[in-house]
């Protein structure tokens, strides 16, 4: 079991993050179940991060800047990049090859930058009002859920290109998916307590926006999309985390 696993892990750790990791094997879409567990482990180390700023007498609204500057470091802006260029794609072409080709353009436009600056903002006003009142180890919740919509979507929906990273990390298996989505309620529950049910019913919501405008608009998800899910869900989550500081 444990040869199954570890392979799993490592392949899910060198997909989302920038970590430094022992010589492996890529699992590719098989490790779907672990991308929860890599968040949570994110989620720790920012979490550490809050801590020792907050000790140093930071305020809530630098500690959050903190918090997203390192999230980001950690994984290479993975997922804030999907957000800018599923933002273009999706708004910023009339035809299903247009907004494809919108997509893999690595220059931004009005589109992406106006929700890089939308998300993030939320996401950081959230964050301050939560850590302000509430305990950091809750970013431990918010890093497992957020991840568990990605192996959903490339479960539920084709690749819409054919090619790029998403394509070849394969499409997991409904199981995997599913499998993924429990780990993340698991790790939820623990640190989050009774708040991990309203954070699944509004990453449900997003996801499913989300979902429902990439199969209109481009036929399916990229990897793009998948980070952009990522960002939705991690803006609900912390959205709910503040209501409930309040």
């Amino acid at each position: 079991m444990t040869r199954q696993l570890l392979p799993d892990v490592l392949s899910a750790f060198a997909l989302l993050t920038r970590l430094p990791l022992p010589d492996h094997t890529g699992t590719g879409a098989q490790s779907a179940w672990a991308w929860p567990l890599v968040g949570a482990v994110l989620g720790a180390i920012t979490a550490v991060a809050a801590e020792a700023a907050l000790w140093l007498g930071l305020t809530p609204g630098v500690v959050a800047a903190v918090v997203l500057a390192l999230g980001a470091i950690l994984t290479g802006a993975l997922h804030e990049d999907g957000l800018s260029d599923t933002a273009d794609g999706l708004f910023g072409g009339w035809t299903r090859e247009r907004r494809l080709e919108i997509m893999k353009d690595s220059r931004v436009g009005s589109y992406g930058v106006l929700a890089l600056v939308l998300v993030t903002l939320a996401r950081w006003s959230a964050l301050a009002t939560a850590l302000e009142f509430g305990s950091v180890w809750l970013l431990i919740a918010v890093g497992a859920i957020s991840r568990a919509p990605m192996g959903i979507l490339m479960s539920a929906l084709p690749n819409a290109r054919g090619a790029g990273l998403s394509h070849a990390t394969g499409r997991p298996s409904l199981p995997v998916a599913l499998a993924g989505v429990a780990l993340a309620v698991v790790i939820a529950f623990v640190f989050a307590g009774p708040a991990v049910l309203p954070m699944l019913a509004l990453v449900a919501v997003a996801t499913g926006l989300l979902a429902r405008s990439a199969k209109a608009r481009i036929g399916g998800q990229t990897g793009d999309i998948l980070g952009a899910a990522q960002q939705l869900a991690e803006a609900a989550c912390l959205a709910v985390l503040a209501a409930g500081a309040n």
